[in-house]
């Protein structure tokens, strides 16, 4: 959570955060929460998904739990920063869908200032760091890692099981494809 003290938030200069975990997790609720609440500040803000993620919607960010925000599709992450010049927070779901480019993007939008706050899978359904989210991560002022309850054992989940025989690395889906594991019951599909 960005709950900080107010001389604890950086003033005056930008910021980038990641909320990084497995799926089901509340990764895109936590980030709808941080806009909203941005928004209520009456900041301006700018949204984007890839144009790679249409299961819920084309025109918005959706949570597992149905919140949602307008967004704006992108191609590529280079396509956020023409979007973005008159925003103050701009939101990034469904990070581990974009290149590498996506850093430098990253911080080119948190060094003109802005607040940049990026939500992604930080492991694939093997366990792999998923880039470009190991690198998000190392360059970010403000880390969140969410968890799931495994749907085994109901002890907390950190990995995304992947229920249908796949070996494609990116499989778009939701509750039909995948579930959240725990360590102890993660297993890696043949």
């Amino acid at each position: 959570m960005i709950e900080h003290s107010p001389h604890l938030m950086p003033k005056n200069t930008g910021w980038i955060e990641v909320i990084a975990g497995c799926m089901f997790s509340g990764k895109t609720e936590e980030l709808i929460r941080r806009l909203r609440r941005a928004e209520i500040a009456k900041q301006k803000v700018k949204i984007f998904k890839p144009k790679i993620d249409i299961r819920y919607s084309k025109s918005e960010i959706v949570s597992h739990s149905e919140q949602s925000m307008p967004s704006i599709l992108v191609e590529s992450a280079k396509e956020i920063l023409q979007y973005s010049e008159d925003a103050q927070v701009i939101g990034i779901d469904e990070a581990q869908f974009f290149d590498l480019d996506l850093v430098d993007v990253c911080n080119q939008l948190a060094n003109e200032g802005k607040r940049v706050i990026v939500a992604g899978l930080d492991q694939d359904y093997t366990g792999k760091p998923f880039e470009p989210m190991p690198q998000l991560l190392a360059v970010a002022e403000y880390i969140t890692k969410t968890l799931a309850i495994c749907v085994v054992c109901g002890n907390p989940a950190d990995k995304t099981q992947r229920k249908i025989p796949s070996s494609e690395r990116v499989l778009i889906g939701a509750a039909e494809s995948y579930e959240a594991r725990c360590r102890k019951c993660h297993f890696i599909p043949e």
